[in-house]
């Protein structure tokens, strides 16, 4: 079963070229236009760009339970080239850092500040080193204190704060296990002592790689269908594997706040490790072997257990087999049980869940997944808790009695609530909700929560248990209106509490005290940066928290639309338009960027529905169009380009049809509003946005140039399934060919300019795709130019390389779009 790809020498030969250019300067390569290859330094777009990403970040916000304290997060601006540049394991789909054995990649924060939410005074917390690398910001279940990690050259360190005194302080030297995802420590119950992971101090040193081959990697299949997806970064051979067991070798150890150290149970390849609500055992999960070349480390076989607290195996819940053979489909999971955690309103009660139907969603079963019970001390039989009709998508747990069962069906976009007696399972669950996922004006929202005696998330209900509470987006045909409800569990009905009204977008956080009815909500309007407030709904009081400044006053004063126009199918579309500050209507129409993400729709009707808000702040990420509209430009952001299929016919059928249709339709708008030059626009997008831009090329005549990110152009490189399509390619070869822009590169007559990662880790979009579109147009003589970013993955990270890719963008735009020469 293990895998090698093949290679062949010319492939093989132009690695070794591109790594010799790269070895020799740090410059991005580009592929010049005419096929010549050109390196040139990283270069900066003009300042009004720069600016923007060099401006300080707003700091994130965590809110504790109670609602009286809040941290600020303030981030670091973006990593350098040479931080990026450091050296990475790609292994099993992790990539690792072998400095710190920890994520490499990672985003950190570097400072922390508490503010208190009553009267808005705000405190340093001291003792954190300058130009700190923090992650995994966690409240103790008694909230006194917060725990943290500091990342540092040679390893990862364990930290601990105070909010009494704001005093940080190293809890462990720098030896904590951050290779596998998700955080690697986790609070006691008692709020006096962490479960933390460790890198094995015996793990020995680092497998040296053999360079004389010991024989060829085979791969082999007999008889026996094995489909799976396009995956980056697998294990390719026997020295991978002994790199994976030596990054992923942990110790547990129970770490007091003292600093004192107990170790729990036997080093292993361990995959998670929960504490029970009454700390008296863990649920631990270890990858066994064999690994897999075909698969991520998430398909490994693994075992499940429960431990005591002294690390000794008190019951094995499961022995999982690798997971190679899950049936192609989004509905599709693997045999057997999956799922396993506590029960949060129990001192220590499990839950799991298991396919009936084989992992397979095309079989006919009366129950399609159960969810089952344990209690400690786990001798006894599981109790059923649920049987679901759709597939299981989780539980969400009050007190006593209340439990809510999820469920979704991707085929027909169908999700629903179940409510379940917990303490008498035999009683059959009464649907709450029942609705298509794809409609945002039916969204009930999602329930809110608050702290039980274990420190837990558990729904929140008034007295009687008649009611919980749900945050909601609030869509609605004049635009996303947030709301707070409060939803009866007897009736099914919800009464609205709060609803954000215009000319604001204010979306409610959580509710400090329901008698009250204060609230905390993330307020902001089309020219006010988001802040925190406090909202009294009985005394109709609102109090701001935060002060946040405007992140790039250069935006000030643009110019925001929310347009709503029709295809020519009648299908309704929405798209934000942004128009320089300067801008008079009237004054002529300008050059225009647009960029999209298309989207698949079974529901005519639902991918009409307006999608976001007129009165949302104006937010600028790295990857964001918006940088032009300080450049004279109009852009049209979040441009619908809905993709539909309904009753029997899948959306893809069309999609080339629809693709155009959708962009006519907002040239259409916007030339008629007298804003866009129809000669001088460009489309964009990133990923699957850079596949629509391939597209709209290749099939119309629509546009002066595009940009395209990151994407995948050739379908057939993607053949068990791509985004929403989960047909393979030998089960529909005509849509997989007719979706490719590779298919129709001779046809591909406009501009068009490549960017990409050159270690996207995104499943399908390997830059072999950007380096085999750029071959085909420029073998038919299309206008193109390529650029691969070095170290960068499927979104990018570095500040030189955002500030290039802007730069790329700009000289195209303003080559082949503002200053285009119409014959």
């Amino acid at each position: 079963m293990h895998i090698k790809t093949l290679r062949t020498s010319k492939r093989l030969a132009a690695s070794l070229l591109s790594l010799l250019l790269l070895a020799g300067s740090p410059a991005p390569v580009a592929l010049a236009q005419g096929g010549n290859q050109a390196t040139t330094g990283y270069q900066r777009p003009p300042e009004a760009i720069a600016s923007i990403i060099d401006a300080p970040s707003t700091p994130g916000v965590s809110i504790n339970s109670k609602g009286d304290w809040m941290l600020l997060l303030e981030r670091a601006g973006y990593p350098s080239i040479e931080e990026l540049a450091q050296p990475e394991s790609r292994l099993a789909g992790l990539r690792i850092n072998p400095a710190t054995n920890g994520q490499s990649r990672a985003s950190f924060i570097n400072n922390i500040k508490l503010k208190q939410v009553n009267g808005g005074q705000e405190f340093e917390v001291s003792g954190i080193p300058q130009n700190a690398q923090i992650s995994y910001v966690t409240w103790s279940p008694d909230e006194k204190q917060i725990a943290f990690t500091f990342t540092k050259a040679n390893g990862i360190e364990l930290w601990v704060a105070s909010i009494a005194d704001r005093q940080a302080r190293k809890l462990t030297e720098a030896s904590l296990n951050d290779a596998y995802s998700g955080r690697p420590f986790s609070w006691m119950p008692d709020s006096k002592s962490l479960l933390v992971k460790f890198v094995d101090e015996k793990r020995g040193e680092m497998p040296k790689a053999n360079l004389v081959p010991t024989g060829p990697n085979i791969q082999e299949n007999i008889g026996k269908a094995n489909p799976s997806r396009t995956y980056q970064d697998l294990l390719k051979n026997k020295y991978d594997e002994q790199l994976f067991d030596y990054y992923m070798q942990t110790q547990l150890k129970l770490v007091s706040l003292d600093g004192k150290q107990q170790n729990v149970g036997q080093a292993g390849i361990i995959k998670s490790a929960d504490v029970s609500p009454d700390g008296q055992y863990l649920l631990v999960e270890t990858i066994q072997k064999p690994y897999s070349y075909l698969v991520p480390h998430y398909y490994f076989p693994y075992n499940v257990e429960v431990w005591g607290r002294d690390g000794k195996v008190v019951k094995q819940l499961a022995q999982l087999p690798l997971a190679e053979d899950i049936p192609i489909g989004f509905d599709n999971v693997a045999k057997g049980p999956r799922s396993y955690n506590w029960r949060p309103d129990k001192p220590a009660t499990l839950y799991w869940v298991e396919a009936q139907d084989g992992g397979d969603a095309s079989k006919e079963v009366a129950e399609r997944d159960i969810v089952f019970m344990l209690d400690a001390p786990f001798a006894g039989k599981p109790t059923k808790l649920a049987g679901t009709k759709y597939r299981y998508r989780g539980v969400q747990w009050g007190n006593n009695d209340l439990a809510l069962v999820n469920e979704r069906l991707w085929k027909t976009r169908t999700e629903r609530v179940v409510r379940v007696n917990s303490a008498k399972p035999v009683q059959a669950g009464t649907v709450l909700i029942e609705r298509s996922y794809e409609d945002g004006y039916s969204d009930p929202g999602s329930p809110v929560y608050t702290k039980n005696q274990y420190g837990r998330s558990v729904l929140l209900t008034d007295k009687k248990g008649d009611n919980i509470y749900m945050i909601s987006e609030g869509g609605s045909p004049e635009g996303n209106r947030p709301f707070l409800s409060e939803f009866n569990l007897k009736s099914k009905k919800a009464k609205i509490l709060f609803r954000s009204e215009a000319p604001y977008y204010e979306r409610p956080v959580d509710i400090i005290d329901l008698n009250s009815k204060r609230i905390i909500t993330r307020r902001e309007s089309e020219q006010e940066v988001p802040n925190y407030f406090v909202r009294d709904l009985n005394k109709k009081q609102l109090t701001q928290v935060t002060k946040f400044p405007h992140p790039y006053p250069q935006l000030e004063g643009v110019q925001k639309e929310l347009l709503q126009y029709e295809r020519n199918d009648g299908v309704k579309l929405t798209a934000v338009l942004y128009l320089p500050k300067d801008y008079k209507k009237g004054s002529g129409p300008l050059p225009m960027l647009m960029w999209a993400y298309p989207r698949e729709f079974k529901n005519a009707a639902a991918a009409g529905q307006v999608k976001s808000s007129p009165y949302e702040f104006t937010r600028i990420s790295s990857g964001s169009p918006l940088f032009w509209v300080t450049q004279g430009y109009a852009v049209l952001d979040r441009t619908d380009f809905p993709i539909v299929g309904e009753g029997d016919a899948q959306p893809n059928d069309t999609y080339v049809e629809q693709l155009v249709a959708s962009a006519k339709a907002a040239i259409d708008k916007t030339v008629s509003m007298g804003v866009a030059d129809p000669k001088r626009i460009a489309v964009g997008g990133h990923s699957y946005g850079a596949f629509m831009t391939g597209n709209l090329l290749a099939h119309s005549d629509l546009f002066a140039a595009g940009i395209a990110r990151s994407g995948a152009y050739n379908r057939t490189l993607t053949p068990f399934g791509f985004q929403q399509e989960e047909r393979t390619y030998w089960q529909a070869p005509e849509v997989y060919n007719r979706m490719s822009p590779f298919s129709a590169a001779h046809k591909v007559k406009t501009p068009i300019l490549l960017i990409h990662g050159e270690a996207d880790n995104n499943s399908g979009t390997f830059p072999i795709q950007s380096e085999r579109f750029y071959n085909a147009l420029k073998g038919h003589g299309a206008t193109t130019r390529l650029v691969f970013l070095p170290h960068e993955s499927h979104g990018y990270a570095a500040r030189e390389s955002i500030l290039h890719m802007l730069w790329e963008m700009d000289t195209w735009l303003n080559t082949y779009v503002k200053n285009r020469q119409v014959q």
